[in-house]
């Protein structure tokens, strides 16, 4: 199709692959932005990541890295809705996992779980479902406020990033291209 015609349908540049791989492109570039600054307040703020931090992390690098697979790919078709798709579940999961922690944070201090131990140390003694059962029910660890911009603590905007990134994840990768 050659760009006339493309403005005419009204599809442009975003309507086109090369337009599939530049919006997965900056979804993967988002990520790594996300995680630089992540990595910044720990390393050089000295913010010391919870368990649950450790898992959205996890979570923000698996959707990173479907966004950089699918920018490198750039398929037409299903098997752009496969990354779309990818893209939504692991998006879905890390909203699951920040939105336990932002729960976590805003519960009256009264009902905050005790502190427990280290990830460390639970995927050293424990199975990995004993691990996850006990990081998802909570230490009072997860629920301190250590960090917050607008009024929002930082696994409140990671949420926010989630939900924001799936939506590219699915508005990228969904909808029909020209080839």
């Amino acid at each position: 199709m050659n760009a006339i015609a493309e403005r005419a349908s009204g599809r442009g540049l975003f309507g086109t692959r090369r337009g599939r791989r530049l919006l997965n492109a900056a979804g993967a570039a988002a990520v790594v932005g996300l995680m630089a600054y992540a990595l910044y307040q720990q390393h050089v703020v000295g913010l010391e990541p919870c368990p649950l931090c450790i898992f959205q992390r996890v979570a923000m690098i698996a959707l990173g890295v479907v966004f950089a697979v699918a920018a490198l790919h750039a398929p037409v078709g299903r098997g752009a809705r496969v990354y779309g798709a990818l893209g939504t579940v692991v998006a879905l999961a890390g909203i699951g996992i920040a939105g336990r922690h932002v729960y976590l944070q805003n519960l009256p201090p009264e009902a905050v779980p005790a502190c427990g131990p280290g990830l460390d140390y639970m995927l050293e003694v424990f199975p990995l479902t004993e691990t996850l059962r006990m990081v998802f029910t909570g230490s009072g660890e997860c629920a301190e406020i250590d960090w917050t911009f607008i009024g929002l603590s930082m696994p409140a905007w990671v949420l926010i990033w989630f939900v924001l990134l799936g939506a590219l994840a699915v508005g990228a990768n969904w909808g029909r291209v020209s080839r």
